[in-house]
This record gives structure tokens, C-alpha cells and sequence, in this order.
């Protein structure tokens, strides 16, 4: 059966931000969902252990593709992460709920509660944190999209900061959920926490998730256990601070695409090294580089991104 959309609400008694949190925007990465189903059960149980406890604004907690989910794929028609264009969407609010499948009717049913929840709550500012995993192992990382805050946000993740990786794919979360297209200040970042079915994945991403909303002043500092920061310091000591975009490799769902085995988050290759073959051929570093994210599942978009340290 299809998981519901809604994991969990947690309202505090003070106005403030509405933190939304969405996990399994792709299918086939269950760490977020399980993350934040963990993190609403703590915060319904932390005010009996901790009196003095309380929480400032809203946090929502998300599943996106829900049929993929119910699946355990990435999609079903097409990437749900990578439709968020402004002008699809509005398409796609415009459209007879009726006409919509699959990912169209996923994005329908997300745009139409999250706008919903805004109406209902009116923040003053909207923070979007998006949870994914990936198919290797060996590193985590954040995104932020445009501005100060959403920087600031990703370095208290205590993961490497990508920076530049959205100029390299389009139609994200992180390209859509801008204040021009939600009416109020928004500020949107993603977090990597592991692979895919790695059990600490889980646990990074409730980390993360909480140094998000410590970050936005939804909890106080003084609540929050040192070994979130410690679990997430921990697994990035020797991966770089910053790193920025080189390269991506998008592949069709023709070119025969397979990633050479064994490349993992953040390995060192070398200009002219194999990475990769498809129907065209052998492909190779264009230079020497960090590689992230190198497909090892049937579907996606982009083969492997290549990235270098900035510090």
C-alpha cells in the first residue's frame, strides 16, 4: 500500500519558522522517511524528560513519491526531483487532478499541502530541508541553494558543502522552494547522509534534521546532544570542507550507461582515469578530480559528478 504523504506535525507553542522536511523524494532511499518518523517520536516524548524544553515554529515532515516508495524504485515515469521547474508546476496546478499520474500527480499532491500548510500556519520565513541517500558509499554532504542562510544551515549540517551543484541539474526542490515562487523568505538545502540502506544513514539524517532546526532557532542549542555533531563530525573529518562543481555526466535512458565498479563518495581520480563505458564507448576524467555520487542503480539522470576541494 501507499505510505501517507504526512509522517508527522509538530506545532510549538511560540510562532516561528516553518521548517518543512521531506524524505523519499526518490523511492528507493528510506533513510529519510525513517528519520524523520524517529524524530517526531523523540519530540513527542521530550518534554516529559526535559521540562524546560520547548519548540519555536512548525516542523513538517514529508514522504515525496509515495508510489515509488510503496515500489522501492526511484520512479516510476520520471524523476520526481527533477520537475520542479516553475513553469511545470504551474502546468501541473493548473491541470485536472484527473489527467495526472505517477510523478505529475506526486508533485500535485506535495505542492498542493505544503501551500496548504503555508496558508494555514502564514510564516514569516519557510526553511526546506530535502533528506536523500545514495547508491555508494564513502561520504555525506549538503547542498545549498541561493543565499547567506542557506550556506550557513549547510555548514551546521558538519558535512562537506557542495557548492554549484544545482547549476548542474535543474527542476529540484532546491530550484523551486525560492521566496519568489512561495511568497515568503525560503531557504532550501539538501543533505546526502549515506547510501542507501546503510543503517547510519538513518542516524545522520536525524543529526542532521536536528542541527537544521537548532540552526534556525526552532530549538535551543542547550537541548541539543553533542553527538549529533559528533556523529556527523565524526564520519567527515578527512573529506573537504567546501568543494564546487566541475563536471556532471548526464546520460538518456539509451546510452547504455555503467558506472566502473568500486568508485565511492569522494575518491581521488586521476586526468585520463576510466570511470566509466556506454554504447559510445570508454569514459574518462576530463581531469583530475573528486568524484560524487557514481550511479550504480538502473535509473537516474547523471552517471557521476566530478568536484574539487575549495578548503
Amino acid at each position: 500500500m501507499r505510505p501517507p504523504r504526512i509522517i508527522g506535525k509538530y506545532l510549538g507553542l511560540e510562532k516561528g519558522p516553518l521548517v518543512i522536511v521531506i524524505g523519499g523524494m526518490h523511492g528507493n532511499e528510506p533513510a529519510g522517511p525513517k528519520a524523520l518518523q524517529r524524530m517526531f517520536d523523540m519530540l513527542t516524548i521530550e518534554p516529559d524528560h526535559n521540562p524546560d524544553f520547548y519548540f519555536k515554529g512548525c516542523l513538517l515532515g514529508l514522504r515525496g513519491n509515495t508510489r515509488a516508495i510503496s515500489k522501492n524504485i526511484r520512479f516510476q515515469d520520471r524523476d520526481l526531483n527533477r520537475i520542479w521547474t516553475k513553469e511545470h508546476v504551474e502546468k501541473i496546478k493548473n491541470s485536472s487532478i484527473l489527467t495526472l499520474k505517477n510523478e505529475d500527480l506526486e508533485l500535485r499532491e506535495m505542492i498542493d499541502l505544503i501551500e496548504s500548510e503555508i496558508a494555514a500556519y502564514q510564516p514569516d520565513e519557510i526553511i526546506l530541508l530535502d533528506l536523500h541517500t545514495t547508491t555508494a558509499h564513502g561520504g555525506i554532504f549538503s547542498i545549498p541553494s541561493d543565499g547567506e542562510e542557506s550556506l550557513e544551515i549547510a555548514l551546521e549540517l558538519h558535512a562537506p558543502v557542495i557548492m554549484g551543484l544545482l547549476s548542474g541539474i535543474e527542476g529540484t526542490l532546491l530550484h523551486y522552494f525560492r521566496t519568489e515562487n512561495t511568497g515568503v523568505k525560503t531557504c532550501a538545502v539538501a543533505f546526502e547522509s549515506g547510501q542507501h540502506n546503510e543503517i547510519l544513514s538513518v542516524n545522520r539524517a536525524i543529526a542532521a534534521i536536528t542541527n537544521c532546526l537548532r540552526t534556525v532557532g526552532c530549538v535551543q542549542a542547550k537541548h541539543v546532544e553533542n553527538r549529533h555533531d559528533e556523529l556527523l563530525i565524526s564520519y567527515s573529518k578527512s573529506l573537504p570542507k567546501v568543494a564546487e562543481l566541475i563536471a556532471v555526466h548526464q546520460i538518456n535512458e539509451d546510452d547504455e550507461f555503467e558506472m566502473a565498479p568500486g568508485y565511492v563518495n569522494f575518491q581521488k581520480v586521476k586526468k585520463g582515469q576510466r570511470l566509466a563505458k556506454d554504447r559510445h564507448g570508454e569514459i574518462y576524467a576530463p581531469e583530475e578530480a573528486l568524484v560524487l555520487m557514481p550511479l550504480y542503480q538502473p535509473q537516474g539522470e547523471d552517471g557521476f559528478f566530478l568536484i574539487r576541494e575549495l578548503q
